[in-house]
């Protein structure tokens, strides 16, 4: 098939990532890699000059078994069917951009632009060039999402009234970008409020009507980072439902996990809590604590739709336009945290 129509792939896909500055790809590689139905590909130019230790480049792709090319231009020469842009938050729009042009589809990682304009050129060279656009949410594909948001629509909890939402982490200092704002847009705001955003936006079906936030550097403040490492985001959506989203890096960098995400629903006649990250084992031996998570792995759910809808030349979900609308409530955010005033949408 040639990439961006709606033929049926039935020899292996060609996969390319598209830099390996974003953790995530790591992850998606090692669950791609040595499947006969993929072929893939990587590739890191800008891993060289990036301002930490992790290893990254043709290094990385050794560590893990993946083929590696030299720049994105011998990645899009390569003729990918699909291409998965895991590079720096403010380097989306130009490698989906010439991802496009190339008639390739796209996964993008969250979230999807550092600005909106950004996102919405973004969106109109996919459409220009008929290729999906996929926002990289893997956490609306866990069964507890899927369950809650299916008892939602079935009325169990009757009308939504609130919604409170976390996301909280370690500081991702191994990859210095993520508090550089230039490359990564901002802080804490920007890096988790997208995953409950998407939710949200699943749940509710529509872009909330004012968004107000407050931001400070509290958290590893002897770190002197320009960007925020905590906050609260309230975002009032049509019909009166009030939803909160606290989106700090509160984890302590000794924790055994990276940190997780729960979404608490009430309704007029109930609630549902979930917590899709929460199940695991843990314990004590004699080489140290033990913190093994056991839960779906959600990358896998979230790469099965997007090759799918690769395959059979079908939109994927979430889509660009999530995408757009999760950019939409952090860009307001953003704004709001400057003055402490409420943003309209």
């Amino acid at each position: 098939m040639t990439a961006g129509t709606g033929d049926t792939v039935t020899r292996p896909l060609k996969i390319a990532v598209l830099s390996f500055a974003h953790p995530h790809a790591i992850g998606y590689c090692r669950l791609l890699a040595g499947r006969d139905d993929i072929e893939l590909i990587a590739t890191d130019p800008d891993g060289a000059a990036a301002p930490d230790a992790a290893l990254r480049g043709e290094a990385l792709a050794a560590s893990i078994g993946v083929r590696y090319v030299a720049d994105y231009e011998a990645a899009l020469a390569w003729g990918p069917d699909a291409v998965i842009v895991t590079a720096e938050n403010a380097r989306h729009r130009a490698l989906v951009e010439a991802a496009a042009a190339a008639g390739a589809h796209i996964l993008c990682e969250k979230p999807l632009a550092t600005t909106v304009e950004d996102g919405r050129a973004m969106l109109d060279a996919a459409e220009r060039a008929g290729v999906t656009m996929m926002t990289a949410y893997p956490v609306r594909f866990a069964p507890s999402f899927v369950d809650a948001r299916a008892r939602v629509r079935a009325g169990q909890l009757g009308d939504i009234i609130g919604i409170r939402g976390t996301n909280n982490g370690k500081l991702p200092a191994d990859r210095a970008w993520f508090t550089d704002p230039a490359l990564a847009g901002g802080g804490a705001l920007v890096d988790h409020v997208v995953h409950c955003a998407d939710l949200l936006d699943d749940l509710l079906g529509a872009l909330p009507t004012t968004v107000r936030a407050v931001s400070n550097s509290i958290l590893h403040a002897d770190d002197a980072l320009r960007v925020e490492t905590g906050g609260l985001v309230t975002a009032t959506y049509p019909g009166g439902v009030v939803a909160t989203i606290d989106c700090s890096w509160t984890m302590p960098e000794n924790a055994p996990t990276w940190g997780g995400l729960t979404l608490q629903l009430t309704g007029t006649k109930g609630n549902i809590t979930i917590a899709p990250f929460a199940p695991h084992i843990a314990g004590q031996t004699v080489d140290g604590e033990v913190w093994e998570g056991v839960g779906d792995d959600l990358d896998a759910l979230m790469l099965a739709e997007f090759l799918d809808a690769v395959r059979s030349g079908r939109a994927a979900v979430p889509d660009g336009q999530v995408g757009l609308r999760t950019l939409q409530v952090v860009d307001a955010a953003r704004r709001s945290a400057v003055d402490g005033q409420p943003v309209a949408l």
